[in-house]
């Protein structure tokens, strides 16, 4: 099932690059998946970490996931994606977008939603981090949201709502990456 997702996504996100980089995107969810291992063994936890992007930035269809996948995947796959609300620009609904995946993980999430959040979270918060160690707060430029303090808002607030996995090796990168790029 692994090896089968790392290839959907790669067909998948094929050609997409991480923003204001020449890095192929299929990176980001190769490594959320490398970090899902490095917490479960749960095939279909790892295999929705790697495809978690999918739905959100692909044309790739909720038919087709549950179709290869299944439902289980599925429902981990969307609980880690945003309503775009594609008729609005991505700025002007940042926050909210934003502001319901944190509510999410606070009053709704299972455990393993939640080790999919902490993957996707801790893959670009590294992403973040050697970005911001290059060019300093030029980075911020690059998002729809240019503002660090918000993103310091949205980053720190996974430091609580992810707590559940503070025994792990991963959440605890995640909390000092937190403090060296926002302080």
């Amino acid at each position: 099932m692994v090896e089968k997702a790392m290839i959907f996504a790669s067909e998948a996100h094929c050609g997409m690059l991480r923003k204001g980089t020449k890095i192929p995107y299929i990176i980001h969810p190769m490594e959320a998946g490398a970090i899902a291992a490095s917490i479960t063994d749960d095939m279909e936890i790892i295999s929705a970490a790697i495809l978690h992007d999918v739905l959100e930035d692909t044309s790739v269809t909720e038919e087709q996931i549950k179709e290869k996948f299944g439902k289980e995947v599925l429902r981990l796959i969307k609980s880690d994606s945003e309503d775009k609300r594609e008729n609005l620009p991505p700025e002007e609904t940042w926050k909210i977008r934003k502001q319901e995946t944190i509510e999410f993980l606070k009053n709704k999430a299972d455990k393993k939603e939640k080790i999919i959040a902490l993957a996707d979270k801790l893959s670009n918060i590294r992403a973040i981090y050697r970005d911001y160690e290059k060019i300093g707060d030029e980075l911020w430029n690059r998002f729809n949201q240019k503002d660090k303090n918000l993103h310091a808002w949205y980053y720190g607030s996974f430091v609580e709502t992810l707590s559940d996995l503070e025994g792990t090796a991963a959440y605890k990168e995640y909390c000092e990456l937190i403090k060296k790029v926002f302080g």
